[in-house]
């Protein structure tokens, strides 16, 4: 499947859930539900998938945990909050260089409307980025 393609359809499970559900419970409840939902379309999903950090000479195993990994390439992001704030997108785009994914999606389920509520991103890891020599 196209990445084009399978971000499409994480979107539209996403506003699937949302339609059903609406604004208000706890993120875990988004989560379960969106994977729930992930998985009746025939996508392979792990939740709460931890991501391990070297620093130096220090491993933390379990240093962080990734709300949903689909398909082992794309990175979601699931908030209910007021609004997406800047160090929501940071997190993100954190979460999938450490993980060395290319894309990734952030969804804010605490919103009336998704459609204004989620951000696609990718990130082009550094060897591909071109410079001007």
């Amino acid at each position: 499947m196209q990445i084009n393609d399978l971000t499409y359809k994480i979107i539209g499970c996403a506003y699937t859930v949302h339609s059903e559900l609406g604004p208000g419970l706890l993120e875990s409840t988004y989560r379960t539900c969106l994977a729930y939902e992930l998985r009746a379309n025939g996508l392979r999903v792990e939740t709460e998938k931890t991501l391990p950090l070297r620093y130096k000479d220090i491993g933390l195993d379990a240093a962080y945990r990734i709300d949903m990994l689909v398909e082992d390439r794309v990175v979601v992001e699931l908030k209910a909050v007021d609004a997406i704030h800047e160090v929501h997108k940071a997190q993100l785009l954190t979460y999938m260089r450490l993980s060395e994914k290319t894309h990734g999606l952030l969804f804010n389920f605490n919103a009336r409307h998704l459609k204004e509520n989620y951000v696609r991103m990718i990130n082009t890891p550094k060897s591909e980025t071109k410079t001007n020599s």
